[in-house]
């Protein structure tokens, strides 16, 4: 009887289609996470400028508090010790005021996990 992976050959060919869907689906993620992003957009830039809040470019693995921009940050925010990852990341995009109390981003969160997990790919993206 034969099965997925039969043969060596087979299990190879197997396991390299289930990479290139993995990849595939990252790639809607990241896609899907630039729309998604569309409602960041009004404060926060990914080019390195700071505007109303500060720019996301580079966040990944950066600390909460400091950026290149210039952006002045609330005391909770400089104060907080977290660095930027997807775990940090999605628990505060999820609810900023609980992450960090006394933040001063006038934005509620996103409920959604799917939708924070592919603005959180995106923001990867951006080196």
């Amino acid at each position: 009887m034969k099965t997925l992976f039969s043969s060596p050959a087979t299990a190879l060919l197997n396991v390299a289609c289930l990479m290139a869907l993995a990849a595939s689906a990252q790639a809607q993620d990241v896609a899907a996470g630039k729309t998604a992003f569309a409602q960041c957009a009004a404060c926060h830039s990914t080019n390195g400028a700071a505007g109303a809040g500060p720019t996301l470019k580079g966040i990944m693995g950066s600390k909460a508090g400091v950026t290149s921009d210039g952006f002045r940050f609330s005391r909770a925010m400089r104060n907080s010790g977290v660095t930027w990852d997807a775990k940090t990341l999605d628990i505060y995009l999820k609810n900023p005021q609980t992450a960090i109390p006394g933040n001063v981003m006038p934005f509620a969160g996103i409920a959604d996990d799917k939708t924070r997990a592919n603005i959180i790919a995106y923001l990867a993206t951006l080196k």
